[in-house]
Order: C-alpha cells, then sequence, then structure tokens
C-alpha cells in the first residue's frame, strides 16, 4: 500500500478539482482529506468500482470518518469490497480491517468470496474476512476497534434481524468498540416518518430511526454530512428502480462511543 507516482499525481488532480467552483458548492469537498483521496485514488481499485466513485462520493465520505492510519476497523456487510480497498489503505500497514459478512442466504450471490479475493492480494494485506455474528458480544472481533463502518446496508440488518436482536446488534456494537471508537452509518434515505416501513420494499430507512436506534444502545451522535443528499430525490421508489438507481437521497451519521 505504499503510494506511487501514479497515485501521488491522482491525489494532486483531485486536490486541485476540490478548489474549483463546482467542489466549493458542496458541503465536503473542499474538507477532502489527502489521506481520503489517496484511498480513492489508490491503484489497485478495480475500474468496476471506481466507475461509480461519481455517484457514491468516497473521498467526501471518508473524509468525514476521519480514519487515522494505524486504525482497528471493523466492515459490516461489505457486498463485493468496494469500500474495504479504501478502507484497508486508510488503515495502513499498522492497522486492520475485519470485513464482516452474515451467512449466505438460498441461490444469493457468493459476497464472502469477493472479500476472500481482496485479502489474499498483498495489497490489501491487512484485510481480514470474519463471519458476522449478531449475538457475539464482540461481533465475533478478535480484538476491539476504533471504528465500525456499515454502508448501504444498515437497512439490510433490519431485513434479517428482528427489533429486538436488532437492538442488541447496536448494544454489542459499543461492546466491541474502544472508549471513543466511532460508528459510522451510510444509507438510503426514506421519506420521513416512514420509520423501516420502507426497508424491504425499497432498501431505505429513515435516518431518525437510526438515530434512535443507534443512541438508544449508549451512542452519542456527533455529527452528519450532507455529502450524499439529493433534495430531489422523492423517496417514493425503491433504491434499484431505474429512475434514481445511483441518485439516491442518502445519509451519513457518525456516532461515538464515550
Amino acid at each position: 500500500m505504499r503510494a506511487t507516482p501514479k497515485m501521488i499525481f491522482a491525489v494532486a488532480a483531485f486536490t486541485a478539482a476540490c478548489l474549483s467552483a463546482s467542489c466549493m458548492a458542496a458541503e465536503i469537498p473542499a474538507a477532502v482529506s489527502a489521506a481520503a483521496a489517496a484511498a480513492v485514488a489508490d491503484t489497485a481499485r478495480p475500474a468496476a468500482d471506481t466507475a461509480r466513485d461519481a455517484s457514491r462520493k468516497p473521498a467526501e465520505t471518508l473524509a468525514f470518518a476521519d480514519i487515522k492510519p494505524g486504525a482497528q476497523i471493523a466492515e459490516l456487510l461489505p457486498g463485493m469490497g468496494y469500500y474495504t480497498r479504501m478502507l484497508s489503505v486508510l488503515a495502513g500497514p499498522d492497522g486492520h480491517v475485519y470485513t464482516l459478512y452474515p451467512p449466505r442466504r438460498p441461490n444469493a450471490p457468493d459476497l464472502e468470496a469477493a472479500g476472500k479475493a481482496i485479502a489474499a492480494d498483498p495489497h490489501y494485506g491487512n484485510v481480514t474476512v470474519l463471519p458476522l455474528s449478531h449475538t457475539d458480544r464482540a461481533l465475533g472481533l478478535p480484538r476491539p476497534v476504533d471504528l465500525v463502518w456499515t454502508s448501504d446496508n444498515y437497512h439490510d440488518l433490519h431485513n434479517m434481524l428482528t427489533s429486538a436482536e436488532m437492538k442488541e446488534f447496536n448494544q454489542h456494537v459499543f461492546e466491541a468498540l474502544k472508549p471513543g471508537g466511532a460508528y459510522v452509518v451510510v444509507d438510503h434515505a426514506a421519506a420521513a416518518g416512514h420509520g423501516t416501513d420502507d426497508t424491504k420494499s425499497m432498501h431505505r430507512i429513515d435516518p431518525e430511526t437510526v438515530k434512535a436506534e443507534v443512541t438508544a444502545a449508549g451512542f452519542k451522535l456527533s455529527g452528519s454530512s450532507n455529502a450524499l443528499h439529493n433534495p430531489d430525490d422523492p423517496h417514493t421508489a425503491p433504491i434499484f428502480d431505474p429512475s434514481i438507481r445511483g441518485k439516491t437521497d442518502q445519509f451519513i451519521l457518525k456516532f461515538v462511543k464515550p
């Protein structure tokens, strides 16, 4: 994960772009850190991932999370690993990323295999794939972590767990973190007041519901970002609907363990 000349050039170009008027118009881009920009510019990232950067805005999102070198990170439900590689670069050789996959559902893609392929790449040698256990007080992690990260899948936890289990799960996240550790939740927003009504039908969740659930586990809300906010999303279509796919209104919340 040593910076290459190509990476350095990409970071410089990204920083210059963030000084433009179009970049300054957003909330976060002007404050994108060099570390976040370098993680996005990592030349080992596959083209399928970088093609999604314009809509997912990883530099802004990662800068908001403020991940330090040496961080111990748990990534919940990492999917195909879009964020895994960037988290690995941010954690650096002294840090570690534990990707936690739930049991595979019948006829579902083998997402864990994608995580194992990343972990097998020496460029991402600080990545370990683990099974996600919602009953383990430490989430199955071998040590306390500095950050628990979940992107676009907090709503999926609601689709897998009962309300009581979801309450326990957030408490386990709290217990898995070091004091001062952060829990970052990125997800697709449901219409205000919809709570968890749309988690299955639209794959959306009300951010106020997330705030209430996570703070009930003992966390303090430390901040939010509008980097992925889209006021033109009517919140009436599933996230995979062609009319809104890749353009959904999303929220970014950061909670801290006191």
